[in-house]
């Protein structure tokens, strides 16, 4: 995967870490139903895939990596 795509779904995880964590703080509204999305699980899985794809733009700027013991 380039950096210019790898850069784009690194934003686009960030944003949609940045919703979910609003959307998942703000309180229950029960007269409108239920949430039917779990905000809090979408923050979390959102921020480690962000994670993940910090790593591999660090792979692919060249940042050493630790030898394999």
């Amino acid at each position: 995967m380039s950096l210019t795509v790898t850069l784009a779904l690194l934003g686009a995880a960030i944003a949609l870490t940045l919703f979910a964590g609003w959307r998942g703080a703000r309180p229950s509204q029960p007269h409108r139903g239920v949430r039917m999305v779990p905000w809090r699980l979408v923050m979390v899985l959102a921020a480690a895939a962000a994670f993940l794809l910090i790593v591999h733009v660090a792979a692919l700027l060249g940042m050493p990596q630790r030898p394999a013991a």
